[in-house]
């Protein structure tokens, strides 16, 4: 498995992502993929997450933004040194996918708001590749 990391402000975000299967929903075959997100904070101030911004691309697809508080109904705080891990899902109607985005965050020990991108990651269907 290969991990995906970009740096933004201190903040680093690593990106693990797995493909879990398939099924039908709607009389459609859907292919399911996880991802397992790292933020670590590698500055001096306290951090928060407050909300998430998600494009996903589906190859089979328009591409769909998605806009939400915090991340799987949290908005952590992350102290100097430490992390936050968290596991979500996507469903795409093809076998080849990807999702990039950013992060609101705010600093608080000087209120500053700022973002925090999320890099490129790529889902596949382990058969769907060659």
């Amino acid at each position: 498995m290969k991990t995906i990391t970009q740096v933004t402000k201190g903040i680093k975000i690593s990106v693990n992502t797995r493909f879990e299967g398939t099924f039908f929903k709607n009389y459609k075959m859907h292919f399911a993929f996880g991802y397992t997100i790292t933020i670590e904070n590698l500055s001096k101030d306290s951090v928060q997450l407050t909300s998430r911004h998600w494009q996903i691309y589906d190859s089979l697809n328009e591409i769909e933004f998605l806009d939400g508080e915090g991340v799987i109904g949290e908005k952590p705080i992350i102290l100097p040194g430490e992390s936050h891990t968290y596991n979500s899902g996507c469903l795409l109607a093809s076998t080849i996918g990807a999702m990039k985005g950013h992060y609101n965050m705010i600093n608080i020990d000087s209120s500053e708001e700022f973002r925090v991108y999320i890099p490129t990651f790529k889902f596949s269907a382990p058969f769907a590749l060659n």
